[in-house]
């Protein structure tokens, strides 16, 4: 919670108990909805409104503080911001796995290929995880 604390500040976030909270769950457990958000949040905090769920969620994204991952056919996510990754997606369980692959060589045959700017990736691999498969 501490750790939570510091980053928000870090980021320029006001630090608030429902900051905090929505930080360590996606912390502790990777990537989250706004929906499983909501569920998580509700049980700590009675009171709270979705509004007020989509309200932190959007206030942390536009501060780069955490991501959205659009899946396709489902709900985005949301994780915290971390080294450039891509994401695999179990279409069976929809399990959500992180994996670092090296894109460099897309990006440059991209550059050579157009005079587009490429900021960020967002590349999403669709499949059946191993547990699925069994």
């Amino acid at each position: 919670m501490e750790n939570s604390t510091k980053l928000l500040k870090e980021f320029n976030l006001k630090v608030t108990p429902q900051r905090v909270a929505i930080v360590d769950e996606l912390y502790h457990k990777g990537h989250l909805n706004i929906d499983e958000l909501y569920a998580i949040m509700l049980s700590k905090f009675p009171s709270i409104s979705l509004a007020t769920i989509y309200k932190n969620v959007n206030s942390m994204v536009e501060k780069f503080f955490i991501s959205e991952v659009k899946i396709p056919s489902e709900k985005s996510v949301y994780e915290l911001i971390k080294e450039e990754h891509s994401h695999l997606v179990c279409e069976e369980c929809k399990k959500i796995e992180d994996i670092v692959i090296d894109t460099s060589s897309v990006l440059d045959e991209l550059k050579s290929q157009s005079k587009f700017n490429i900021k960020h990736t967002n590349v999403i691999f669709t499949g059946v995880c191993s547990e699925c498969s069994k």
